[in-house]
């Protein structure tokens, strides 16, 4: 029988060639198939061995159990599945039974997105511009575009020059974000976020093309591609400039986006697309939050109301 490290190597690279799996998930899956590795060396457990019993011990050390930093529910849940896959995948490679097809993964509470007031967003654009720093146009253009199309941090920094079109001229901007699984999706991008975008390329791009050439669209001071770690720096400083006390992210301009567009009237399918989300589920969740402030204004503002 092939070793146990053998087979999750053989089971990444599954993932990523045949299922077709974004570069963070097969990442993130990784981490938790070699955690996973280490608690069966260290209990001297075979793979083909592994019992619900055991694989309960070791969801109760992702907890805390023993002394480690425990994880959050959402990040074990992730680990569950990863290991349960995992499993029917060596059990049908090396002919053994899955010890583990029907152990459950925990629930994770349901947490309703937390989206910024529209006067929030304004002010974390503003600030993203600091005076006499002429490459934080690329910053405004990055915060823009965020709010703009909804796109996850790692759709945006992975932009090249060609997922642009109709830059320029009177028509609408529109984007080509590629995202989970490699699916595409084009987004039009409105006239605020368009004159960001123009001002970045026309007044800073080209200087940070002197040293080096590279078709990314947000790029670093040396000329290379604008990290993940980057764009969220960029974002948590222009929320600190802006007075913004809660926490602030990228994902915050995200769903923003969507739980604005439903504010808005916008349907729930067009959302559904813009976001590109398999599923309309997935995106339910931004209508739960505007059935909130629905409730809260009628609770405030109509008179027979309390």
């Amino acid at each position: 029988m092939r070793t146990a490290e053998a087979l999750i190597g053989e089971y990444l690279s599954h993932l990523r060639v045949e299922k077709g799996l974004a570069k963070n998930t097969t990442s993130a899956y990784k981490r938790d198939l070699y955690r996973f590795l280490e608690y069966l060396a260290s209990e001297e457990i075979e793979l083909e061995n592994l019992s619900t019993d055991l694989m309960q011990e070791f969801v109760a050390r992702l907890r805390g159990k023993g002394g480690a930093s425990p994880l959050a529910e959402s990040s074990i849940s992730r680990a569950v599945v990863a290991i349960r896959n995992f499993y029917e995948f060596a059990a049908k490679e090396e002919s053994f039974l899955n010890p583990i097809k029907e152990f459950p993964p925990p629930k994770i509470p349901k947490r309703l997105p937390k989206a910024l007031a529209i006067s929030e967003v304004e002010a974390l654009i503003a600030n993203a511009e600091r005076e006499g720093d002429l490459i934080s146009l690329r910053d405004v253009a990055l915060v823009e575009l965020l709010y703009a199309t909804g796109g996850r941090v790692s759709e945006l920094v992975t932009l090249s020059m060609s997922d642009i079109s109709k830059l320029g001229d009177e028509e609408t901007l529109t984007i080509r974000l590629i995202g989970k699984g490699g699916k595409e999706r084009v987004v039009p991008v409105g006239k605020f976020a368009q004159h960001s975008v123009e001002q970045y390329l026309v007044r800073v791009r080209p200087s940070l093309l002197k040293e080096r050439r590279n078709d990314s669209l947000f790029l670093n001071a040396r000329g290379g591609v604008l990290s993940r770690q980057s764009a969220w720096s960029i974002v948590a400083a222009a929320a600190q400039r802006a007075g913004i006390t809660h926490h602030v992210t990228p994902h915050s301009l995200r769903h923003s986006f969507a739980t604005h567009l439903l504010d808005g009237g916008a349907d729930i399918r067009v959302v559904q697309e813009l976001l590109g989300h398999s599923s309309v589920t997935t995106t339910q969740i931004y209508t739960l939050v505007t059935i909130d402030r629905l409730r809260e204004s009628y609770a405030s503002a109509h008179p027979r109301a309390k």
